[in-house]
């Protein structure tokens, strides 16, 4: 039987999995029912399902013939702490909680995959799919590699995609080295004197030392970094004072950084430090902060993206297939994965209309008729990574 043969029968299964589980949205380090869902499955499928590797996450495995390759493939699993504002029959359930992003088609994809590649047993190795949880919060996949990922289960390469709602629908986009960036978070506190608001020379205002401090922050990127560095520093919040007549005594800012060399992200932590501090003690203020860096860059390797290319020309046709220009900016845990084996990490179009909304977006919804390409495409990867002689 085909692989597309045997997805078609799967679909309305896969596609009432998908909207399970966008219905019931769990946080990272939280998804104990997607995760009892997902292990259900595979082991229906003869998979060995390992579960509880950072709290959620699970690998299933399956041997056939007797090379000793192996691959690994990931989806995550997590949801985003967003109102849904969809109004689809299979919305949200939790307040306040939604897939976003699109964890529950990558998860489902991946399952659709498991299904095909264990019915045929058309590979000679062993294939490991990895189910992570805590993508988009925690670094799951950091934390499974800490538990021992790669030790318990040896990947010679490894694998993810993401689904794209800016890029053609079917289209495969990937991109050798830098494909997503490191991102980082300051949190910077402006301490000053509260009072009056009638009587602010009496005080040491914080709003304003922390307006300066902002303002600041734009010239970072534009005067300290080379032109040709891609970089985003982005003030996402600003919190102080509570009434027009009280100068408050702090005020507080949030910082996001993206960047890929290291030395520029050195150099990032370096001068947004120096501001503020800086730039508050020029208003007779002080400033701390506290810098945390988050998720490393993501940087694919030459061979497994070629790989990928190929597969996916034969797979889906030349003018299906684009090599990025730039990276984007937005950031992956899988890049921890791609620092301890050899890998790749690329995009799959989901646009089907021009009102699509992005991810991360409360009007976000995965797009079902991905499913069945994604699962093909695994399959097929799976199978030609360890084809059988």
């Amino acid at each position: 039987m085909t692989i597309h043969t045997t997805l078609a029968n799967a679909m309305p299964e896969l596609v009432a999995i998908r909207r399970d589980l966008h219905a019931h949205p769990e946080l990272g380090l939280e998804e104990v029912r997607t995760s009892g869902i997902v292990a259900r499955e595979l082991a229906s499928c003869g998979y060995t399902v390992t579960r509880g590797l950072a709290k959620t996450g699970l690998v299933a495995t399956l041997t056939n013939g007797t090379s000793r390759r192996s691959v690994g493939i990931r989806a995550d699993m997590d949801a985003l702490p967003i109102l849904e504002e969809t109004g689809l029959p299979y919305a949200s359930r939790t307040p306040g909680l939604m897939h976003a992003c699109g964890h529950d088609g990558h998860t489902t994809m991946l399952l659709g995959a498991a299904k095909v590649i264990a019915e045929r047993r058309n590979f000679d190795g062993t294939v490991h799919l990895i189910f992570q949880p805590a993508e988009e919060n925690f670094g799951g996949a950091k934390i499974m590699i800490d538990e021992g990922l790669f030790e318990r289960f040896p990947c010679d390469a490894v694998f993810a995609l993401h689904n794209e709602p800016t890029l053609p629908f079917g289209q495969f986009a990937l991109r050798e080295g830098p494909i997503g960036a490191a991102v980082d978070e300051a949190r910077i506190t402006v301490n000053g004197i509260g009072g009056h608001g009638a009587e602010p020379q009496e005080t040491a205002d914080p709003i304003v030392a922390g307006a300066s401090i902002v303002m600041a922050l734009q010239t970072i990127v534009s005067r300290n970094i080379h032109p040709l560095d891609p970089t985003v520093v982005t003030v996402g919040a600003f919190h102080a004072g509570s009434a027009s007549n009280v100068i408050p005594s702090r005020a507080e800012i949030v910082v996001g950084i993206r960047s890929f060399d290291p030395a520029v992200r050195d150099e990032l932590e370096r001068r947004i430090r120096l501001v503020a501090e800086r730039q508050a003690e020029s208003y007779g203020m002080s400033a701390t902060v506290n810098y945390e860096r988050s998720y490393d860059a993501t940087i694919n390797h030459k061979a497994e993206t070629d790989l990928v290319r190929d597969l996916a020309i034969r797979f889906a046709g030349a003018d299906k297939v684009v090599d990025l220009e730039r990276p984007f900016m937005g950031s992956e845990d899988f890049a921890y994965m791609l620092k301890e084996r050899p890998g790749t990490y690329f995009f799959l179009g989901a646009k089907s209309s021009e009102n699509d909304r992005s991810l991360h977006h409360p009007g976000y919804n995965f797009n079902d008729d991905l499913l069945p390409i994604g699962a093909a495409f695994w399959t097929e990867l799976a199978e030609s990574y360890l084809k059988a002689s």
